[in-house]
């Protein structure tokens, strides 16, 4: 029974690693959907969206399964609750990057403002705090997991770089209101999915330790 309980918790984990790829995917392609003004590819972002709900699914039915057939307790328990907390917060970045999709298509073939820099180099942040959680979660890395913090906070300091020169932009021409909104907007998803990410690295301290560790402060 043991022997049978670990490889279903390995299942688990490895299906959460898989979400969390194409979590990843995602937030990639909506980043260049905007960037390059690729319609098709924000369209095709929105439309995956599906598979990443059906597979944090999949792993909601394992989990509760794990639990009812096995009756875990203790580290093995935690592993289980840290899986669904975590799903939980994909599942939620997948949607932010589903966002980030529909700002793509609602600014449509419209020049952008000005040359996309700050929003993918914050992209770029934010894909390395998933990665570190990621790792953490794999290896029951505490330190990696408690990295996370120093790298959201890089992903707020971009967030509010970006919101102030995108206000300033739109004070000296009125007629760029409704772009920078919707690119503030964009940018507002990424710094939220960068919050995401540091809940996830809290699951692993938990996961770790059974304790409680807030990295948001």
């Amino acid at each position: 029974m043991k022997s049978i309980f670990a490889r279903q918790l390995t299942e688990m984990k490895t299906k959460v690693i898989t979400m969390c790829e194409m979590v990843g995917k995602s937030i990639d392609d909506a980043v260049i959907s905007l960037r390059e003004r690729d319609l098709e590819l924000a369209r095709l972002t929105v439309s995956n969206d599906d598979a990443v709900d059906a597979l944090e699914r999949e792993i909601e039915r394992l989990c509760t399964h794990l639990i009812a057939t096995c009756q875990p307790f203790a580290a093995d328990l935690r592993h289980i609750i840290a899986g669904y907390k975590i799903i939980t917060a994909l599942e939620r970045m997948g949607d932010l990057a589903v966002d980030m999709a529909l700002v793509s298509l609602r600014i449509g073939q419209e020049k952008l403002m000005k040359p996309l820099i700050d929003i993918p180099a914050m992209a770029k942040e934010v894909q390395h705090g998933i990665k570190a959680v990621i790792d953490a979660y794999t290896g029951e890395n505490l330190e990696g997991a408690r990295r996370i913090a120093e790298i959201d906070d890089k992903v707020d300091k971009y967030y509010g770089l970006i919101v102030t020169e995108l206000c300033e932009l739109m004070k000296q021409n009125p007629a760029l209101v409704s772009q920078g909104v919707q690119l503030i907007l964009a940018a507002r998803f990424l710094e939220r999915i960068g919050d995401y990410a540091t809940n996830i690295g809290e699951e692993v301290i938990y996961m770790s330790l059974g304790v409680r560790e807030s990295l948001n402060e």
